[in-house]
């Protein structure tokens, strides 16, 4: 369903960790912020949207992180003919604190690319519905700017997002800008507004019945709490999208994210190989199951 796990059978990039530089730190929220990296040397291969790299604090340890921006080559200004990547990172514990923090000028370790990636070529010529929760909408941020890139191979674009409250959005600047580009829905919803907030509140399923597409002709991409992913992903078929057309990003705990210490298995997958994009036709049943 989706394109295949890269870089796992070379030493260098997925064993041995890439020395990138932090070029920019961008906060997001009061604990995310993120980091645009380049290579101090020979790059990894490019990240697929949707993919993931283990990022290495030194001294401190590597969480996986997926890629939340994409510099093809020759597009960009980084290094071996633009290899910029982005990562966005919130700190939920030392490691991710420590890159949350990373000043511009420091050096990380990176590996990968690894993973599936978000299935493109399943949307050519279909309606595109993205749908995102909190901190999801990070690796679903390189797919919107892919589908707009190239608009006449897509039909229509929704994007829906959710938060739990206005202050934990990110990718404001994203959002306002997708916004403004014709024939683009994007919409927005928090669970706890604050006394400025004029948008939506409730959960992301309620934006569903005023997003344009066509459910027998659509592709839906989630990211975000497996719950919402559930509720949203129930909704979609109820309404007539085929669950072979559903694409959900999985999170476990990934370790090796090589396939071999099995830390991040959901029944018969190993996520960091498997997944972490997979098709809801496949994870509906797995996602049955209280995460670990």
């Amino acid at each position: 369903m989706s394109a295949p796990a890269a870089g796992a059978g070379t030493a260098v990039g997925a064993t041995v960790p890439v020395p990138y530089r932090v070029v920019r730190h961008r906060p997001q929220t009061h604990d995310t912020t993120t980091l645009v990296v380049e290579p101090t040397g020979p790059a990894l291969p490019p990240f697929a949207p949707g993919q993931f790299a283990m990022l290495y604090a030194f001294g401190v340890g590597e969480i996986p992180v997926s890629v939340s921006g994409v510099t093809r080559p020759g597009h960009g200004p980084g290094r071996a003919g633009g290899h910029r990547q982005e990562h966005t990172v919130r700190a939920v514990g030392a490691v991710s604190a420590a890159l949350r923090d990373t000043a511009p000028g420091t050096e990380i370790g990176v590996r990968g690319p690894f993973g599936t990636a978000w299935d493109l070529t399943r949307a050519h010529g279909r309606d595109v519905l993205v749908v995102a929760g909190g901190i999801g909408l990070a690796p679903l941020r390189p797919v919107v700017r892919a589908v707009l890139d190239d608009r006449e191979r897509y039909g229509r674009l929704s994007v829906l997002v959710g938060a739990r409250a206005p202050a934990e959005l990110p990718f404001r600047a994203d959002l306002a800008d997708w916004t403004a580009v014709p024939g683009a829905h994007v919409a927005v919803t928090v669970d706890r507004p604050d006394p400025g907030w004029r948008g939506e509140v409730g959960v992301v399923t309620t934006l569903l019945d005023r997003a344009p597409f066509t459910p027998a002709r659509t592709v839906a991409l989630l990211c975000g709490p497996e719950v919402m992913m559930r509720a949203t992903a129930r909704d979609l078929l109820h309404r007539g999208v085929p669950a072979e057309a559903v694409q959900v990003s999985l999170e476990r705990n990934m370790h090796c994210a090589t396939g071999h210490c099995g830390h991040c298995q959901l029944g018969p997958l190993l996520l960091c190989r498997d997944g972490p994009v997979v098709g809801y036709d496949t994870a509906g049943p797995l996602l049955t199951y209280r995460e670990l």
